[in-house]
């Protein structure tokens, strides 16, 4: 059995691990709130830019974007991971990794070679520990990303796509739901889906819009910021799910710390009365051999 003093040692390590973690939960918890705020604001922006989208393709059938047409070469597939760039945030990692690689080996045996575009330094090393090519990354984008950190890496696989490399390309990442639940998603973002330009609403007339300089110019570049749209509605729902992953983490933690310390406390006290009982038994049997001596 451990000494008292171990035990005590124990208990004061614990309890400096229960205040990291305590405060490691706050600073979660109010990041998570800007995550979720920012997240939300970015919502209506790419809802309105998928409208526009659909208006266009409804009102020029006549051209149709090479984002827009199905191919079945069996060339490639490029991939986007979005991770984290620090752990302690539960298991929200290891679960996009794991559909991540679930898609790679699926297109992989479909013939399909894979490319990947790394976000976060997590799926950076866990794709360069397996081997996988990855055309371009971008990491420590830090709590509030910006759109133009993306655009240069996004481009490089978007170039493998316009030369006609990649028959697809997919979008990984947590979906917020709630405080408590994450989603992992594996979306199409290219050839965009067809459910994607859609117009919800048939029946009412399109938009007249004035084009400069001319349609065509607008609509590629309208869906080459829809790709980025995408992309980076992707990347603020997996931060906000990782500041709400790590808080409820944070708080797990804390509170495990707490029971381990009252377990300790437990043990501390019983090894105290076993070495009191055990001075007493010493006394007593030391005074008893006195007494016999003595007569």
């Amino acid at each position: 059995m451990a000494s008292g003093k171990d035990i005590r040692n124990q208990i004061r390590s614990v309890e400096n691990t229960k205040k990291i973690t305590k405060a490691m939960e706050m600073v979660a918890a109010s990041k998570m709130r800007k995550a979720q705020d920012r997240m939300r604001a970015s919502r209506p922006y790419s809802e309105t830019i998928r409208n526009i989208a659909s208006h266009l393709a409804s009102a020029h059938p006549d051209y149709v974007h090479p984002y827009m047409v199905v191919r079945n070469t069996s060339k490639g597939v490029g991939i986007i991971v979005v991770t984290t760039d620090k752990g302690l945030c539960g298991g929200l990692n290891t679960n996009i990794l794991r559909i991540a690689t679930n898609k790679m080996r699926e297109e992989e045996k479909k013939g399909n070679k894979i490319t990947t575009l790394a976000i976060g330094s997590k799926g950076l090393g866990y794709l360069n520990r397996i081997g996988a090519r990855i055309i371009s990354h971008v990491t420590q984008l830090g709590d509030a990303p910006r759109i133009e950190q993306l655009i240069g890496p996004l481009k490089l696989l978007l170039d493998e796509y316009n030369a006609e490399k990649l028959d697809a390309i997919y979008l990984c990442y947590n979906k917020f739901i709630n405080t408590m639940k994450q989603e992992t998603v594996v979306e199409q973002i290219l050839p965009l889906p067809k459910d994607a330009l859609e117009r919800k609403d048939p029946d009412v007339p399109l938009p007249d819009y004035i084009y400069e300089p001319d349609a065509t110019t607008v609509i590629n570049a309208l869906l080459q910021r829809y790709i980025e749209t995408l992309v980076y509605q992707g990347i603020a729902e997996n931060i906000a799910s990782e500041q709400s992953s790590r808080m409820v983490a944070m708080k797990s933690a804390s509170d495990n710390a707490g029971n381990l310390i009252s377990d300790l406390g437990l043990v501390y006290n019983k090894t105290r009365q076993a070495a009191i009982t055990t001075e007493l038994t010493e006394i007593v049997s030391g005074a008893a051999a006195v007494s016999v001596s003595a007569e």
